[in-house]
């Protein structure tokens, strides 16, 4: 079982990176991640992830890109 599950979404407008992550999310299983590479900050995520549980850590990079690395709390 791969445990990361690897989503590039930049260069995707509105509100499309944000279903892509939430997919991918409700297909995540114990132990799994995901990491988003993203070109701005998605502050509406960030909301919807501490509302259902999810906890995450949001890294800045070079250019401008976030990685953020989001899993199931416990």
């Amino acid at each position: 079982m791969d445990t990361e599950v690897r989503l590039d979404v930049r260069g995707l407008q509105p509100p499309e990176p944000l279903e892509r992550v939430l997919a991918a999310l409700s297909t995540l299983r114990d132990g799994q991640r995901v990491c988003m590479l993203i070109d701005r900050q998605p502050f509406p995520l960030y909301a919807i992830l501490e509302r259902d549980g999810f906890k995450y850590q949001t890294r800045a990079l070079p250019d401008s890109l976030f990685e953020i690395f989001i899993w199931r709390g416990r």
